[in-house]
C-alpha cells in the first residue's frame, strides 16, 4: 500500500512540474539559509566552552567612576588575582593576563611583527583547556623570560614543533627561552594569543599598585563554589585593599571617595558569557553581540516560516482543484484513512527533497557563507551534526501540516456533490490563503527596513565629521624600531614630494595605539573625591596640522618655547567638564606618585574629535607635549599615493637596519573599527534577498495557480471585449492589495526594531520615512513584476483555447 502510495505521489509531482520545482525549491531555499544562520548560532554560543573547567572558570571586571567619567574595565589592579585567591579558599586558581600589544620578533636576519604576544602567569594551564605538545605545564612559565608558543608560530620561526630551549627575541633585546608549546588556540575562544611569556619578566606585575587597572584577571572556583557567594564579598576585599591606596594617593578612604559619587567595584563574569555579552575598555579581543545573535535567529525563523507559509499556501492551491479527484476515488472504494494517507504522503515527500536539496545548497553556500560572517564553520562538527535530525523532523512537520489541508477537509466531502460540482474550491476567498501571504511580505519587508538602516547608519558612520582628517594620512606604527633614527626618519620623509607634514606619537584616534587615562585635579582642588578621569596623550607640536584638529581658543604648541613642555592641549569636552567659561591659562594638576605632582597649564582649546567609537561620546581629552616615538604620521597630498609609500619604504629599510616596514592609512583605520557592523550589514542584504526570493516564488506559483483555474473566466472575458490590460489588474489587484496590507503592518514592527538597534550608537541617523516609502516601492514592484508576468501570459491566451470545450 504504501509503495503505491509513493508511486501516485511521485507521478503528481510530474504532473505538476511548475508548482512542484517552486514548491520544492521555496523549502528547500528556506531550511538551506534556516541551516546556515543555526551554525553560526551554535558557533557563537559555543565560544569557551572548549575549555573543560570553562563552567567554574569567571574574570573579575572593573567599574569605576572618577569625578563625571565612568569606566566599565575588563581589567583590574595588578595585585588583585593573587591577594583574592589568597584570601578566600573558595578560589582554586587565579592567572592574569597582561596585553601590551604588538612586539617585533626576530626571525633569521628580519624581524616581523606579531600582535599575538601576552604576559601571563605560570598557572595559565591550570585554569584553561591549552594542550601543550611539547613542555612540561608545571614549569613551563614559572622563571622569567621564558616563552611558550603555539604550533603555528613553532612551524613558522623554526619549521618544526620540536623547538624547546630554543630561543625568541623581541624587540631586539629581550630575549625569551621557548619551554612550551601548545595546540593553536580554538577559533571559539575569546582570546587568541600565540605567544605566552612568563609574568615574571615584567616589573608592573609585581608593583602592588591597587589604583591601576591593567591586568585580566581570572578565577578558577572550586567545585560547588557558587560565585554569588564571593560577589558578596567584593565590598569588604576593595575596601580593605582600596582604602590605603586611595588614602596615600588623595588623602581620603573609599568610604569618602564614594560620597561625592566616585566609586570602584568589581564584579565576576562566566567565561561563557564574554564573548556575546561583554564589551568593555581592554578586552582581550573584539567580541560579538548577544543582539546580533537573538537578530539572526529571529530571521532564520522568519525566512523558514516565510518558506512554509509557501510551502502551504501552494499545497492548499493544488489540493483545492482536486475535490472532483476526490469524489471519483470515493466512489471506487477509496476510504477515509486512505485518502488522508495519500495527501500526507505526497505533501512529506516534497518536504523530503526539499530537505535533500537543502543540505546540497548547505554544502554549497557554506564556504560563502563563511567568508561573508567571517567564520571558520564546518557542517560536519560532532556538535553541529545534531542540526540533521532537526532538520529531518521539522521537514516531516512540515509536510504533515501542510497535507493536512486535503487530508483532513477534502477527504470530508460527498461524492454525489463533488461530482456535481456543489463543492468549490475557494482559491479565491480563502482568507487562510491571504494571511498567509500578508505574513510572507510583511516578514520580508521588516528585514528589508533593516538592512536599509543598516546601511544608511554604516554610511552616516563613515561619512560623519569626526573633527579631523583620515584622508591620505599614512600611519606607520612600531617606529621606535628605528632607534635613535626616529627624528632623522621622520625628517628626511617630511622632504619626499608629496608629503605635507608629519607627526611622532603613540596615540591616533583608531583601535590598536595607544590609550592613556588617568585621574587630574583642577585648579585648587587637592581632595581625591573631585578628581576627573581624562584621557591625556603624548603629541608633538606638528599634530594637529597633520590630523587636521582645529583649534577653537588659545594656540598650538611651540616647537620654539621651552615653558610648553609644561603645557596642554584640552578638547572642549574636557572643557566642559572643568566648568571654566575660558580655561586659558588656568591649570590642573596630575599626581604622579605619593611625592611627585605635575602642573600643567591650559594653553588652547582644540574642537572635540571622535577619539573613541562613534558607539560613544567624545569624553574627555589632553594632548601633552611629550616624547612619544611608538608611530609616525604623514599627510600626503598627492595622487600617486603608492610611488610616495614606495620611497618612504626606501629610507626605512635604508634607516630600520632590517626592521619590516607596516602601515596603514587613517580611513582604512577607521572603517576596521565598524567591521562588525558592515558584516552584519553584509549578512542582512544576502538573507533579506533570499527572503524576498522565497516570498517571491510563492507570490509566482500563486499567481500561476490563481490564473489556470481562471483560464475559462479570462477567455469569456475577452469574447466580450475585455482589453488585456484590464485582464491584468483584473488579476493583479487582489494580490496587490495584499502586499499593501502587509506594508502597513510591517512598518510599524520595523521602525520599534531598527529604533532598539541604533540606541547602542551615540552617533545616529533618524530613521527617515522615505526608507519606508522606499522599501514599500521595492517590495510593490517586486510583487508586481511577480504578478504581471503570469498575468500578461494568461490575458494574452488565444480565448478559441480556453473555451473550446464549452
Amino acid at each position: 500500500m504504501s509503495r503505491n502510495y509513493l508511486t501516485v505521489a511521485w507521478r503528481k509531482l510530474q504532473q505538476n512540474r511548475t508548482f512542484s520545482i517552486i514548491n520544492v525549491l521555496g523549502l528547500a531555499i528556506g531550511m538551506a539559509t534556516c541551516l546556515l544562520i543555526s551554525l553560526y548560532i551554535l558557533d557563537e554560543l559555543r565560544f569557551d566552552r572548549f575549555n573543560i573547567k570553562a563552567d567554574r572558570i569567571y574574570r573579575v571586571n572593573t567599574d569605576l567612576k572618577i569625578g563625571e567619567a565612568e569606566h566599565q574595565l575588563a581589567t583590574v589592579p595588578d595585585p588583585f588575582g593573587p591577594t583574592f585567591a589568597h584570601d578566600f579558599p573558595q578560589v582554586e586558581r587565579q592567572v592574569r593576563f597582561r596585553n601590551y600589544g604588538g612586539y617585533l620578533v626576530r626571525k633569521g636576519a628580519e624581524s616581523l611583527k606579531e600582535e599575538g604576544v601576552v604576559f601571563v602567569d605560570s598557572t595559565l594551564f591550570d585554569v584553561f583547556t591549552l594542550p601543550l605538545v611539547a613542555g612540561n605545564p608545571r614549569t613551563a612559565l614559572t622563571e622569567p623570560n621564558t616563552v611558550v608558543i603555539t604550533e603555528s608560530i613553532a612551524r613558522k620561526y623554526f619549521g618544526t614543533t620540536q623547538v624547546l630551549g630554543k630561543t625568541l627575541t623581541f624587540n631586539r633585546t629581550e630575549q625569551d627561552k621557548i619551554t612550551g608549546v601548545i595546540r593553536d588556540i580554538p577559533t571559539t575562544s575569546h582570546f587568541r594569543f600565540d605567544f605566552f611569556r612568563s609574568m615574571l619578566s615584567i616589573d608592573e606585575a609585581k608593583q602592588g599598585n591597587w589604583l591601576g587597572f591593567n591586568f585580566t584577571t581570572y578565577l578558577l572556583l572550586k567545585k560547588g563554589t557558587q560565585p554569588s557567594s564571593l560577589v558578596a564579598q567584593l565590598r569588604t576585599f576593595t575596601d580593605r585593599y582600596a582604602s590605603p591606596a586611595l588614602q596615600k594617593w588623595g588623602g581620603t578612604d573609599l568610604k569618602g571617595f564614594e560620597k561625592t559619587g566616585g566609586y570602584i567595584r568589581y564584579s565576576l563574569m562566566p567565561l561563557t558569557d564574554i564573548h556575546l555579552r561583554s564589551d568593555r575598555i581592554s578586552e582581550l579581543a573584539p567580541n560579538s553581540d548577544i543582539r546580533y545573535v537573538l537578530m539572526f535567529g529571529a530571521m532564520a525563523l522568519f525566512i523558514l516560516l516565510i518558506a512554509c507559509v509557501n510551502f502551504m499556501n501552494l499545497s492548499t492551491a493544488q489540493s483545492a482543484g482536486r475535490a472532483k479527484e476526490v469524489g471519483m476515488r470515493k466512489v471506487l472504494g477509496s476510504m477515509h484513512w486512505q485518502l488522508i494517507g495519500q495527501f500526507l504522503i505526497e505533501s512529506m515527500l516534497m518536504s523530503g527533497l526539499a530537505l535533500v536539496v537543502a543540505i546540497g545548497l548547505g554544502v554549497v553556500l557554506l564556504p560563502y557563507f563563511n567568508t561573508l560572517a567571517n567564520k571558520t564553520i564546518h557542517l560536519v562538527a560532532p556538535d553541529q551534526l545534531m542540526l540533521l535530525p532537526a532538520l529531518l523532523g521539522f521537514a516531516l512537520l512540515v509536510g504533515l501540516l501542510a497535507g493536512s489541508y486535503p487530508a483532513f477537509f477534502l477527504a470530508r466531502f460527498q461524492p454525489i456533490k463533488v461530482l456535481k460540482g456543489a463543492v468549490q474550491s475557494g482559491a479565491r476567498k480563502s482568507r487562510l490563503r491571504n494571511g498567509l501571504v500578508v505574513f510572507q511580505f510583511a516578514t520580508s519587508l521588516v528585514i528589508i527596513i533593516g538592512t536599509f538602516v543598516i546601511y544608511a547608519q554604516l554610511n552616516f558612520i563613515r561619512s560623519q565629521k569626526v573633527g579631523f582628517d583620515k584622508d591620505q594620512v599614512l600611519l606607520i606604527k612600531d617606529a621606535n624600531a628605528l632607534g635613535t633614527q626616529v627624528a632623522a626618519f621622520r625628517n628626511e620623509v617630511g622632504q619626499l614630494p608629496g608629503v605635507v607634514t608629519g607627526t611622532t606619537t603613540g596615540f591616533f584616534p583608531v583601535d590598536g595605539w595607544g590609550q592613556n587615562s588617568e585621574a587630574f585635579f583642577p585648579e585648587g582642588v587637592k581632595e581625591a573625591e573631585k578628581a576627573l578621569k581624562m584621557e591625556i596623550w603624548n603629541v608633538d607640536a606638528d599634530y594637529l596640522p597633520t590630523l587636521g584638529i582645529k583649534l577653537t581658543e588659545g594656540r598650538n604648541f611651540s616647537k620654539q618655547l621651552s615653558t610648553d613642555s609644561s603645557a596642554i592641549l584640552i578638547n572642549e569636552a574636557a572643557a566642559r567638564l572643568l566648568g571654566y567659561r575660558s580655561p586659558i591659562n588656568h591649570t590642573i594638576e596630575r599626581k604622579r606618585s605619593a611625592k611627585r605632582t605635575d602642573t600643567y597649564t591650559i594653553i588652547g582649546v582644540v574642537k572635540d574629535f571622535n577619539f573613541q567609537s562613534l558607539r560613544q561620546s567624545v569624553g574627555p581629552l589632553i594632548l601633552h607635549l611629550d616624547k612619544s616615538e611608538q608611530g609616525i604620521g604623514f599627510k600626503l597630498a598627492t595622487r600617486d599615493v603608492a610611488g610616495v609609500v614606495a620611497n618612504i619604504e626606501a629610507k626605512w629599510k635604508t634607516m630600520a637596519g632590517g626592521q619590516p616596514f607596516s602601515y596603514s592609512f587613517l580611513d582604512e583605520s577607521f572603517d576596521r573599527m565598524y567591521r562588525s557592523e558592515q558584516r552584519v550589514g553584509q549578512v542582512f542584504v544576502s538573507f533579506a534577498a533570499l527572503a524576498i526570493l522565497i516570498a517571491c516564488l510563492g507570490l509566482f506559483g500563486l499567481s500561476a495557480f490563481t490564473a489556470e483555474r481562471r483560464t475559462k473566466e479570462i477567455g469569456v472575458r475577452k469574447v466580450l471585449g475585455a482589453s488585456t490590460g484590464s485582464i491584468v489588474g483584473l488579476l493583479s489587484k487582489d494580490f496587490l492589495k495584499l502586499v499593501l496590507i502587509a506594508i502597513g503592518i510591517a512598518s510599524p514592527v520595523a521602525w520599534y526594531a531598527m529604533n532598539r538597534w541604533l540606541q547602542n550608537f551615540a552617533y545616529k541617523i533618524d530613521i527617515g520615512w522615505w526608507i519606508f516609502v522606499l522599501a514599500g516601492l521595492l517590495t510593490l514592484a517586486i510583487a508586481l513584476l511577480t504578478v504581471s508576468f503570469q498575468s500578461i501570459k494568461a490575458a494574452l491566451v488565444n480565448p478559441v483555447k480556453s473555451l473550446r470545450s464549452e
